[in-house]
This record gives C-alpha cells, structure tokens and sequence, in this order.
C-alpha cells in the first residue's frame, strides 16, 4: 500500500470534498481520484461514495480510516526513532486523557513540555477512556491516561492514581444531600449517568450489583457538561469523581457527597502499547504527566 495513496484518502475523508483536499495537498483532482481508485482495487471494495456536497466515506473507507491514521502516525514514529541526529529531544507525542483529567493537566502538561523540548511537539486528545484505549491500540496515540480500563494483553497499564467516587446534586432542588451517602441507599436516588461505553457507568453498575443495590437510571448521557447541566437543574443525580464537578465553572449550584460503605472507587492508569516501542520523547511527557499527579494537580481542595 502506498503512504502517499493512504495520506491523499484520509484528507479527502476529513475534507469531505477532492476539491478541498486536493488544494490543501497542491495536487490535481484527478491525481487524487487515481490514488484512491488504486487503493480500491488493491483492497478490493469501494472506500468512498459521492453524495451532493461531496464524497463519504463507505463502511469499508471508515475502518481504512481508522487504520490508516494509525499506520501513518507509527511511521512517523518509526522515522523519529530512526533519525537521531536531532536527539532525543525532538519529535512528536500525542497523549489522549478523559476529559476530566485534561481539564486539569492539559495547560500544565503543554506548558511545561514546550518549554522543556522546544525542538519536540505534543498533542493532547480528550476522549472517553473507551476510545482512548482504541485509538491507542489502533496506533494514533503514544499514550494515554485511562479509567478503569480492561485486561488488554496490547496494551501495559501502571497505576499511578485513585479517586472516590462522589453523588453531585444541585443546591437549589430543595432537598439537602446528607454529608455522605451509604451505597445501599443509591437506588433511591434519580441517576443521570453515563451510557455502558463509560468507565464510572461500568464501575457504579459492578459494585451497586455486588452490593444487591437496584440502581434509578432515569436519563442516560456521554456528556459530562451536560450531565452536570441537568443535575443543576435539578432533573437528577450524577455519580462522577470530584474532578469532574472541579472542572465547572466557578459560582455552579453543584453539591457533591461521598459515597461511602463503602466507598466506590476509580483508578487511573498510564496506558502503552506493548506491541510497539516507546519513544524516548513519550516517556519524557510520562515523566511530566508523573510530576503533574504528585504535585497534586488531580488532588485539588474540594469544597462540596
């Protein structure tokens, strides 16, 4: 397969348009249609399909996608590994972290990375730890914190942080949350939780099922925002990590208690690949992510 044909079917992808996506890369639209009608018929299917405002990509397009991005980051990487003579200072890394944890880490990461190796670049991705996880696998991450994850023989995980888990209601619903509430008696609140794709919904269902507690779903969304929007409104309860309640805005309604006998408890880990080196640069943002969670940026004062 040839990288160039790969690069020229992802931009036309993110593009959505050859037009775009051959001005962008200086090239000529029919240049473009040839190399992507050469990755069709070396791998046999259709990859995108034209619609009135563009091209789409096919079911088969999307997983090259996935793929590709993956494919194109490793060779990059292999080509930092391989090309010394500008140290082991340069380079690029691309960490993913939950949106909770970035609200926190993420300006002090970057800050401190630029001015630590100005000759190096890092990217942040904000993902659910589900997806971070994939995209780790797939190869379009270096490395990633996660929540909770699996048992993934791909992958290495080393723990590096806990938290409690915390009941968020809202102070203007009338009814005052107690200073700690017993996990036998979650049920009898209305929960807004996450969907089966996140990490806390995964965790609160386990441990509410081993303790024979009937949990109240009443509103299922991915958005932490969101979900923090409808708690203050007072549709529900959510059942979140403080960090996530931190990361809003100062003068929030937000009141957020401990769940408590027993406590429910989350971890998060730093996520590698075991199938592909670590670069020297990687393991240096890790080193940085490590001095970020013992200076206790994920540990701030929590005023419930």
């Amino acid at each position: 397969m040839d990288l160039k044909h790969l690069h020229s079917f992802i931009r036309i992808v993110e593009f959505g348009s050859l037009t775009r996506a051959a001005a962008t890369l200086n090239v000529s639209q029919s240049l473009l249609s040839r190399q992507v009608r050469q990755l069709e018929i070396e791998l046999g299917t259709h990859l995108l399909q034209r619609n009135g405002r563009g091209v789409t990509a096919t079911d088969a397009g999307r997983q090259l996608l996935e793929h590709g991005r993956g494919i194109l980051r490793q060779v990059e990487v292999a080509r930092q590994q391989l090309g010394q003579s500008r140290g082991p200072q340069s380079g690029k890394v691309v960490v993913g972290f939950p949106p909770s944890v970035g609200a926190l880490l993420t300006v002090d990461i970057v800050t401190r990375f630029r001015a630590g190796y100005p000759l190096a670049s890092v990217s942040v991705v904000e993902a659910l730890s589900s997806s971070l996880l994939e995209w780790l696998q797939l190869g379009r991450l270096d490395c990633a914190l996660l929540y909770n994850p699996p048992v993934n023989a791909n992958v290495h995980y080393r723990h590096v942080h806990s938290e409690n888990l915390y009941l968020v209601g809202s102070m203007r619903s009338g009814v005052p949350l107690p200073d700690s509430v017993p996990l036998a008696t979650l049920g009898s609140y209305p929960l807004i939780i996450p969907s089966h794709l996140h990490s806390v919904r995964q965790l609160v269902e386990a441990d509410a099922a081993k303790h024979g507690v009937s949990l109240d779903i009443v509103v299922e969304i991915d958005s932490i925002r969101a979900l923090l929007d409808l708690v203050e409104r007072g549709v529900g309860y959510g059942v979140l990590s403080r960090n996530a309640v931190l990361s809003r805005a100062p003068g929030h309604s937000l009141r957020a208690v401990p769940i408590v006998q027993p406590n429910i408890e989350t971890r998060l880990v730093v996520a590698t690949p075991t199938q592909r080196p670590v670069s020297t640069i990687t393991e240096r943002a890790i080193g940085m992510i490590d001095d970020a969670i013992q200076r206790g940026l994920l540990d701030p004062v929590f005023e419930s």
